[in-house]
């Protein structure tokens, strides 16, 4: 295996799946179907999931509720994702821990640095919820700090597209797909892979990003196994 240790990032609307609003059973099985398939390889897994199926923070200001009240609505809409997202992997026989940026003692553990690392040396499947419990921050940014503090080898960034393009494919049908790209070269082409805060972190501790698409099955263990899919930022 390419990599040992990942941090798979998941956005929300990538539950919906079929459905208008919420999380899609389906969808939701999928995942963690593929998810499965890469630790039964040994990888050590940690996964940051959004929280945009229920609810985002950026939509606070519209609906008249304050930015700050908006977001910390948004982190607690990534810790239902994570719930949903720790009841399938168990389901499947996957042993898990949901750690939290907002103390939740009643559905998850605070995040503790140390305590992460150990779970994912003993196999355990980390979930970061609540991104780190301050507001103005992503889960974009909440995966690559995290992914630094647990010493991660990658970011995976699963999409609905297969790796970053020239324009959205879905609107342009003449887009091309770049196979790798460095993080200044995705600066001055103002490519909207991850926010800048995230992608200055992944920068700075030369923390490579990986976007593809992850609704395919098996592209996240062919990434793993070291097949060049999706586009790698390094």
């Amino acid at each position: 295996m390419k990599y040992n240790r990942i941090l798979l990032k998941l956005s929300g609307e990538s539950l919906m799946g079929n459905v208008q609003y919420g999380i899609d059973p389906e969808r939701l099985n999928q995942y963690a179907a593929e998810i499965k398939a890469v630790v039964e390889e040994g990888i050590e897994v940690a996964i940051v999931i959004g929280g945009g199926n229920i609810y985002r923070g950026v939509q606070a200001e519209e609906s008249g509720i304050e930015r700050v009240q908006g977001d910390y609505m948004g982190m607690l809409a990534t810790v239902i994702n994570g719930m949903a997202l720790q009841s399938a992997l168990e389901r499947i026989g996957l042993f898990t821990r949901l750690m939290s940026g907002i103390k939740m003692e009643q559905v998850c553990e605070p995040f503790i640095r140390r305590r992460a690392i150990r779970h994912l040396e003993k196999g355990r499947i980390v979930i970061f919820g609540a991104g780190i419990g301050n507001p103005y921050f992503t889960t974009d940014s909440t995966a690559s700090l995290r992914a630094i503090e647990i010493q991660a080898d990658v970011v995976l960034k699963g999409t609905r597209v297969d790796g970053v393009y020239t324009a959205d494919p879905e609107k342009d049908p003449s887009a091309t797909r770049y196979s790798t790209l460095t993080f200044r070269e995705a600066y001055e082409k103002n490519l909207n892979i991850m926010d800048m805060t995230a992608f200055t972190l992944c920068q700075e501790n030369g923390l490579p990003v990986i976007v593809f698409d992850m609704n395919k099955p098996g592209n996240l263990l062919k990434i793993l196994k070291g097949e060049k899919y999706g586009t790698l930022i390094q």
